[in-house]
């Protein structure tokens, strides 16, 4: 409602400036055109001003009466002036609010109306002028109206593309949560049930761990989901895990009977969250690959903090095929969000054995 009286207001302000312009302009009009102005004239100037005040409620019915009007100025021998200003912004009006094919039959048949005082009068130089006034605000309307028009489609268009980015930036999010947690999960079963018959006191440790890792990931999960929800930007929202957790994550390893050894090189410090998560998840997601596929193995994490680029590197020592990508996660996943950020990602067997994840996160 506010819009529709935001709009009438306007078109009001217009209709008064037309009639001030349309008064003085067609005094001086008739006395260039030596042509006795009457009060009827002068009403039919105010009367077209005024119907502009609906020229967006009613743009089709504006036109026609706006046409009208100046026709029965023209045809009473009124001098060419204002007036037609009224006309111009009712042909605009209706060229940017309707679509093309139905603006351009009503423009014509305006144009037809406009121009019956050629008839009357037998002149036909008018002919070029008269359609002036209807071809110049119709093709300027469509054109706005197509570049508008085009605007909201590709407003739209990005809107969707941020849509489906933001849907599988979260199915990331939850694939490395999930994934790690169930992996790690599974082995530590496997361990319960090898140890239960023979050495229960150590399969209740493993169980033990299996609680523990379950509660450590939904506690993630649900963080990871509850800042999705928030409307701040990817950066906070991002921020639900980081290589503060690293230590967490290597003893959560150690438990399921993978070793895993950290070096980091150069001055430990925070870094920006999306880089943080990054550098995380490529390690989390790197180590459940081992869990998953390289068998008895030891793993190794490197980090080299530098002044513009962070660096981390895993590689293990079990079976050197490469793990599967996970239809789309997994390495596929780590290069995604790597190459998002700007940086280099490379991952494959090495020539000793074993495999080796490698990623360069810039700072800025």
């Amino acid at each position: 409602m506010d819009i529709v009286r935001r709009k009438l207001a306007q078109d009001a302000i217009l209709a008064v400036v037309l009639i001030v312009i349309g008064l003085i302009g067609t005094t001086g009009a008739g006395k260039i055109q030596k042509i006795d102005v009457t009060w009827w004239m002068y009403a039919l100037v105010v009367i077209a001003a005024s119907i502009l005040v609906a020229r967006r409620l009613r743009p089709l019915w504006t036109l026609a009466a706006v046409a009208f009007l100046a026709s029965a100025y023209l045809v009473g021998g009124g001098p060419w002036g204002p007036i037609l200003l009224s006309f111009l912004v009712a042909v605009y009006t209706v060229a940017r609010h309707h679509p093309t094919r139905e603006a351009a039959i009503w423009t014509g048949a305006a144009l037809l109306v406009l121009m019956a005082h050629i008839v009357v009068d037998g002149d036909f130089s008018g002919l070029v002028p008269a359609s002036a006034w209807a071809v110049v605000p119709f093709a300027v309307g469509v054109t706005v109206r197509l570049t508008r028009e085009a605007a909201a489609r590709n407003q739209a268009e990005l809107a969707r593309q941020y849509a489906d980015e933001e849907r599988l930036r979260v199915a990331q999010e939850v694939h490395d949560v999930v994934g790690h947690g169930l992996s790690a999960i599974n082995m530590q079963a496997e361990i319960a049930l090898h140890l239960l018959p023979k050495r229960p006191e150590q399969a209740e440790a493993a169980l033990n761990a299996i609680s523990r890792t379950s509660r450590e990931a939904l506690d993630e999960l649900r963080v990871t989901l509850a800042l999705v929800r928030r409307p701040q930007g990817d950066e906070t929202r991002a921020a639900t895990a980081g290589l503060a957790r690293l230590d967490a994550l290597v003893a959560r390893m150690s438990e399921t009977g993978v070793p895993v050894t950290v070096e980091v090189t150069g001055e430990r410090r925070d870094l920006p969250a999306v880089i943080d998560l990054a550098a995380y998840r490529v390690v989390q997601e790197s180590l459940t690959n081992v869990l998953r596929h390289a068998g008895a193995a030891t793993a190794t994490v490197r980090l080299a903090y530098k002044t513009e680029e962070v660096t981390v590197e895993v590689t293990d020592t079990g079976r050197t095929a490469a793990p599967p990508s996970g239809g789309g996660h997994g390495l596929a996943g780590m290069r995604e969000r790597v190459d998002a950020l700007g940086g280099e990602f490379d991952a494959g067997p090495m020539p000793g054995g074993g495999f080796r994840v490698y990623a360069r996160l810039p700072l800025s």
